[in-house]
């Protein structure tokens, strides 16, 4: 292989006092230092988030707002402090327009349910990409079968792109919804989200963004963008897992029924009828993930003492190197090659399956995902059963890309 020439991010970012944040990142695996390139799938988390967790559960576990003992409003006060960090996270306009769930996919869902399904009428349509996760596909196929609305899907190109002129020629007077990724989880593609979102609100469309690959790579400023609603989950930026979010504008979310019942959505309840709880409170029944709403706002105080810019200049730096490393591989070849992206490369190697090539890598301790990535739809586009995806975060290195590339090479080798 021949020599890389590394490119290095603009600002100066310390990478190795990162890494001493997340202890997983000094494990071995089979011998070797592990290269966690899975974060796509799920990041790790830092030393704060996993010791908020263990606090709340040694010293303060006990069930929310019910209870006027002290470890009830102790446990009160983290939770509901967790939503008032993600409230500026994403400057959403009020506390009432964060809701917690399980995680982005649980959001669409409730999105689905609560404000689709009353509101379509047969033959009204539902916009979406060809890009879609099927977390962002699957909901509005089963909203459609139970409405009668039509799911239209605008295409993408043979670099993964999504043309934003081909989306808003798909917006007619039918459409009622328009649903897309801002970032695709199984190509990397940075979606012209703004762009799109304000052509659909100039036609009177909602929008919905599936954010769960953006907010751990860019700012995310819900407000300038202007969609009606976006979600993501929690284990894709540093959190815990089985705890997400839904962003919603106030007056949607004031005017949509709830989407489950039960206990902390209600105000009132008789055997004659029920009064709901106020935002956002109705939308969250039952005993929620408590400690994984505490992680997650730890993960977001995390994320606020970082030099953001710097870090994200990092990943992009990292990009390039991988695209640069795995290019000089004879027979590799790149899914998705769009001009704007975050962290991730997905790739084939000529020869050898994905989750052959996942395994060899996992010996020498690097770890990949290997798959469709809940985007069959995707992969039937490029002809492909299955890529190898490595995903970035800022915690990762030159040499952990370095490893990969090498480890890849070996690999082909075995293989032809």
């Amino acid at each position: 292989m021949s020599t890389i020439v590394r490119a290095r991010p603009p600002r100066a970012f310390d990478v190795d006092a990162v890494r001493r944040e997340f202890p997983v990142l000094a494990r071995t695996v089979h011998g070797n230092p592990i290269a966690y390139l899975d974060n796509g799938a799920s990041s790790q988390s830092p030393e704060c988030v996993i010791a908020a967790v263990e606090g709340y559960m040694r010293r303060h576990h006990a069930n929310i707002h019910r209870g006027v003992h002290t470890l009830s409003q102790e446990a009160t006060g983290l939770y509901e402090a967790a939503r008032d960090r993600l409230v500026g996270f994403i400057k959403a306009a009020s506390r009432h327009e964060i809701v917690f769930t399980r995680g982005a996919t649980e959001s669409v869902n409730l999105v689905a349910q609560s404000f689709a399904r009353p509101t379509l009428r047969p033959d009204d349509e539902i916009l979406i990409t060809h890009l879609e996760h099927h977390a962002n596909i699957v909901p509005w196929q089963m909203v459609a079968q139970q409405t009668g609305a039509k799911l239209v899907v605008a295409p993408i190109d043979s670099r993964g792109e999504v043309d934003a002129q081909t989306v808003e020629a798909l917006m007619s007077p039918r459409t009622k919804i328009f649903a897309c990724a801002h970032v695709s989880n199984a190509l990397g593609t940075v979606l012209p989200v703004e762009r799109l979102v304000a052509s659909a609100r100039r036609r009177g469309i909602a929008t919905l963004v599936d954010g769960a690959q953006a907010v751990p790579h860019m700012a995310v400023d819900v407000g300038a963008l202007g969609c009606d609603f976006y979600v993501f989950s929690g284990h894709k930026m540093f959190a815990p897992t089985g705890i997400g979010v839904l962003y919603g504008r106030e007056a949607l979310l004031e005017r949509m029924p709830p989407w489950q019942g039960g206990g902390d959505m209600i105000l009132t309840v008789s055997f004659d009828g029920t009064v709901y709880n106020a935002l956002p409170y109705k939308f969250e029944a039952g005993t929620p993930n408590i400690s994984g709403a505490i992680g997650l706002g730890a993960a977001v105080e995390f994320l606020d003492s970082l030099d953001l810019g710097a870090a994200h200049a990092h990943e992009q730096a990292l990009l390039e190197h991988a695209h640069a490393a795995l290019r000089s591989i004879p027979g590799l070849g790149f899914i998705g090659t769009a001009r704007e992206k975050v962290g991730l490369v997905s790739f084939v190697v000529d020869g050898v399956h994905p989750h052959d090539l996942g395994t060899i890598l996992d010996r020498d301790g690097i770890a990949i995902r290997t798959g469709h990535h809940c985007a069959m739809p995707v992969m039937e586009f490029f002809r492909v059963p299955a890529t190898a995806r490595a995903s970035f975060a800022f915690y990762n290195t030159f040499d952990e890309i370095d490893r990969l590339a090498a480890s890849v090479e070996r690999a082909r080798r075995l293989f032809t």
